[in-house]
């Protein structure tokens, strides 16, 4: 089965990854690479280092690129568009679509479609929603907490998030912690966009380490309502970003207090327990190490017990795992596919 595939926002860094994995994906056949900026430019002059994997390939303008598919076949679609955004731009291309009786499955890696409804965006990102009658038709969930899917689409987690909710939620679901969960993150460069800006110019980043937006970080409240809708239990997350001196990765410790006395053992046994059937979730002995995920789809877990205070560290890779990987892990199980499906490269370590 080969299933025709396209990419909106395709020359941003999430962009760049999903055409990366598209080019060794089994399934999904690459129509079109969609950009309203660079239409018509080689995807080699964009992203030299795909030049070899997409040789012919051009970026296609936003008004253009539907025509290439056959009336009445299937489409995957995948957003890569800047939140704000992307809405707007999928609510054209699924209209197009349904002109064209195809049948599509969109995931959406911006935060457009994060939220069930229009008010709860807009309290979130302060401006009206370009798509609310979609909200409906989309599920957002990291794939690992949500089993199957009853909507035709996916907004998919922020990287954060979804590093957050991978330590978060057997944490929850277990019912060994009564405490707020407090969590300190840090991130690469690459999850602030492509477009240059103070916080990731490199004399700004390089060999630098800060904090920025404590306890108000818009992710919160995503990664809550996220929590209680996989738990079916709340729990309150007090979060500190940090900007690291590095380009990809994103490695999270959550902090907690224990509502009964545990042991280390028995807490990495109850998160392997949970993740017995999710492959690209991995319990580690020890501490995680970003360099053993950065490229991969994987995340690597650790967790501590200690005087009544539990911590679980989570790692994975901002644009593969927390954003294009996702995405992509997603559209494989709205097309019934392995969730593994084009996604078992090892990290490569040495990065």
């Amino acid at each position: 089965m080969r299933i025709p595939t396209a990419v909106l926002g395709a020359t941003g860094y999430v962009g760049g990854e999903l055409l990366r994995l598209m080019h060794g994906h089994p399934a999904f056949e690459l129509t079109a690479a969609v950009s309203e900026s660079r239409g018509g430019e080689p995807v080699g002059a964009v992203f030299p280092h795909l030049g070899s994997a997409w040789p012919d390939l051009r970026f296609s303008r936003p008004g253009d690129w539907l025509e290439a598919l056959d009336r009445g076949t299937d489409l995957a679609l995948f957003s890569a568009s800047p939140h704000g955004a992307s809405a707007a731009q999928v609510a054209r291309a699924l209209e197009a679509a349904a002109s064209r009786n195809l049948r599509v499955h969109v995931v959406d890696s911006s935060a457009d479609f994060r939220f069930p409804d229009a008010a709860a965006w807009q309290q979130v990102y302060g401006e009206e929603h370009a798509a609310a009658a979609l909200l409906d038709q989309f599920r957002c969930a990291v794939p690992e907490h949500a089993g199957g899917t009853d909507r035709a689409h996916v907004g998919h987690p922020g990287c954060f998030a979804t590093a957050i909710l991978l330590a978060a939620v057997p944490l929850v679901a277990a019912g060994v912690t009564n405490t707020p969960l407090f969590a300190a993150g840090v991130t690469g460069s690459t999850g602030s966009g492509r477009s240059p800006q103070t916080g990731t110019h490199h004399p700004e980043r390089h060999s630098n380490f800060y904090a920025y937006k404590p306890l108000t970080h818009r992710h919160v409240p995503e990664v809550e309502t996220l929590i209680a809708n996989a738990c079916g239990r709340g729990a309150s997350v007090r979060f500190i970003p940090h900007s690291g001196p590095f380009a990809r990765g994103i490695h999270v410790t959550l902090q907690a207090g224990l509502a009964d006395a545990m042991h280390t053992d028995d807490l990495r046994q109850a998160f392997s327990e949970y993740y017995r059937d999710a492959e690209f979730v991995r319990i580690v002995d020890g501490t995680p190490r970003l360099k053993d995920v950065v490229a991969s789809n994987y995340c690597h877990i650790g967790v501590a017990v200690h005087d009544g205070s539990v911590v679980v560290m989570s790692v994975i890779d901002n644009l593969v795992k927390g954003a294009a990987g996702g995405a992509v892990q997603w559209m494989n199980r709205l097309w019934k596919l392995p969730d593994t499906s084009g996604l078992l490269a090892a990290a490569p370590a040495w990065t």
